[in-house]
């Protein structure tokens, strides 16, 4: 923690002083740039009609843009800077545990999800609040898509790129600095999709006939100026050619306008495009990413630098000089609406694996930052065999360290856990850290635990359910709703599954008889999991089947005084704190 500290902390003390730079860079040429535009028009005065002047006023001229450009490059690498600060600035807040102000994720949360709703995945004070640094929206939607996504594979391809991001934490703030200056009007979803779906209007002879009308427009013009042809010819021709754009100028009108928003979209993507271009990345998953950023053996910067082309040119239609000459002596709209229709012919489909690529990396920078924010944890190793989870001194990582106790866990393939306890002693937050570490060796994060085993599988869980007027579902319903899910998600393939006080919604012996069958269902099956419960009847069930397992949370009552120790233990739990719990708050006597 204290290196951490230590490096956010000289990062930010590092670009602060550059910062303090540019700003007085900016200020010395904003006072050159009123320097010199004063003297431009004092020498305009003093010199007029001289040959002082045709020298002079050219040089000026040159050095007030140079220096207009000049200052519009430092203030934007100010800004850079800015994003830089704030980084680290962030991280700072979140190592001292102060991240409940960030963006939750709360629109990601999908209601009926096999474990999101159960584990604070999303929502304040949640794991994608505390995780995330993503700075794209589509970026936040595949770091969330990651979360959700409950079917484990490529594992070890995830663990290599994550753990080849953990070893670049400058190129990780500069990447995300670059990405906070991308802020288009148009998502690049809808870009993308207009791209892929763009019907072709221009006719493909407009590739080739402007370039020819233009020549013989020069002919005409030459021909009419020697006096050979009559002017007139040269205003018919003209006139045609006004004609001929004429009728496809609505619509060109319109696509420019699509094509100029989609425009500005990817420019401010191009950026990142070439910085990913140029960085050399040697882990499987992130070459792969780079490979999308290649048309046949063709680098997207360049594709899209004739992209800008071809679109500068076409946006001149509106110039008073190319509307009034180039139309109708050089069909000039057709011509480029044609060039840029022909790109998008071509690499339309592509715009979408650009922008998907971006967001990866995005998503994936967030990985890198967790794991390097967290030395302590273990990348598990991936196992085959009878065991599915093994690991030392497990925790939950959103448990403040200084507060957090760790265990020991081991389960078997088809192996069930009764954990029991008093209230308060832990018994849910260990269900989640259980479930939160297979979510994220999942994801290929490392996880809190040492010596961490695993086998790949799908989670399912049942921890909260709810009730809903609207849908007039009673909360025990709600839960048998969602018990039969898994049970039904059980038929398909082998999951773990973490259940919490199953069958809350009726009477206590219904709840014993019917969690017994419900447990038996599932240990029959073949399932593994854990089922945290106050029932103790339930804990029979190790007696009956040798599948089941019986492990406790304690509480002991010391000189009057309520006291946990949260270590996770094997046997039945015999304390419980309700009534102790009740007269010590003077609710009873």
């Amino acid at each position: 923690m204290t290196k951490l500290k230590e490096f956010y902390t000289n990062q930010k003390s590092a670009y602060q002083t550059e910062q303090q730079r540019e700003k007085k860079k900016l200020s010395l040429l904003a006072t050159l740039r009123l320097t010199i535009f004063v003297t431009i028009w004092f020498t305009i005065y003093l010199f007029w009609d001289t040959t002082v002047l045709v020298v002079v006023l050219p040089l000026l001229i040159v050095s007030f843009l140079y220096l207009v450009v000049r200052f519009s490059n430092v203030k934007r690498h100010k800004k850079y800077l800015e994003r830089l600060i704030d980084i680290n600035n962030k991280e700072l807040q979140i190592l001292n545990r102060r991240f409940h102000d960030f963006p939750d994720g709360s629109e990601f949360l999908e209601l009926g999800h096999p474990y999101a709703q159960d584990l604070d995945l999303f929502g304040r004070g949640s794991f994608y609040q505390y995780a995330n640094r993503t700075t794209l929206q589509q970026g936040r939607e595949v770091f969330s898509n990651l979360l959700l996504d409950g079917y484990p594979k490529d594992i070890a391809k995830k663990q290599e790129a994550i753990q080849e991001l953990v070893k670049l934490p400058e190129w990780r703030q500069h990447f995300s600095a670059l990405a906070g200056e991308t802020q288009p009007k148009i998502s690049p979803e809808v870009v993308s999709d207009w791209m892929k779906n763009h019907k072709s209007f221009m006719p493909k002879w407009a590739g080739v006939v402007p370039p020819i009308f233009a020549l013989l427009s020069i002919l005409a013009i030459t021909l009419a100026a020697m006096g050979i042809v009559p002017e007139s010819l040269v205003l018919f021709w003209y006139f045609l050619g006004v004609g001929v754009v004429g009728r496809y100028a609505k619509n060109i009108v319109g696509f420019t306008t699509k094509v100029s928003e989609a425009q500005e979209t990817i420019q401010q993507h191009q950026r990142l495009i070439s910085e990913l271009e140029e960085h050399t990345l040697n882990s499987e998953l992130l070459q792969e990413l780079q490979k999308k950023l290649v048309v046949k053996g063709e680098k997207t910067s360049k594709i899209l630098k004739r992209f800008s082309q071809s679109m500068t040119m076409l946006e001149q239609q509106f110039n008073l000089i190319v509307s009034f000459f180039g139309q109708g002596l050089g069909l000039y709209s057709l011509f480029y609406a044609y060039q840029v229709e022909s790109w998008i012919a071509k690499y339309g489909t592509e715009v979408e694996s650009w922008f998907s690529a971006i967001a990866q990396f995005d998503a994936y920078i967030t990985l890198g930052t967790y794991a390097f924010n967290h030395p302590d944890h273990t990348y598990p190793n991936l196992v085959q065999g009878e065991t599915v989870l093994k690991a030392k001194e497990v925790g939950h990582p959103l448990v403040d360290p200084e507060k957090n106790v760790l265990n020991d866990f081991e389960i078997g393939k088809g192996r069930f856990c009764i954990v029991t306890g008093a209230n308060m002693a832990g018994k849910s937050t260990f269900l989640r850290a259980i479930a939160l570490q297979i979510v994220m060796a999942n994801m290929g994060l490392p996880v809190l635990g040492k010596d961490v085993k695993y086998a790949p599988v799908r989670l399912l869980t049942s921890m909260r359910s709810s009730d809903s007027l609207a849908d007039e579902t009673s909360y025990f319903y709600a839960e048998l709703k969602r018990l039969k899910y898994i049970v039904e998600e059980l038929e398909k393939d082998d999951c773990f599954v973490v259940l919490d006080e199953i069958l809350k919604g009726t009477n206590s012996v219904d709840k014993a008889e019917g969690s017994k069958k419900f447990v038996e269902r599932l240990v029959r099956n073949g399932s593994t999991g854990m089922v945290a419960t106050h029932d103790l009847s339930l804990c029979t069930l190790a007696d009956q089947l040798p599948e089941v397992e019986n492990r406790y949370f304690d509480a002991q009552i010391v000189n009057g005084e309520l006291f946990f120790d949260y270590r996770f233990k094997e046997g039945v739990c015999q304390n419980m704190n309700a009534s102790f719990l009740l007269k010590n708050m003077g609710i009873v006597d």
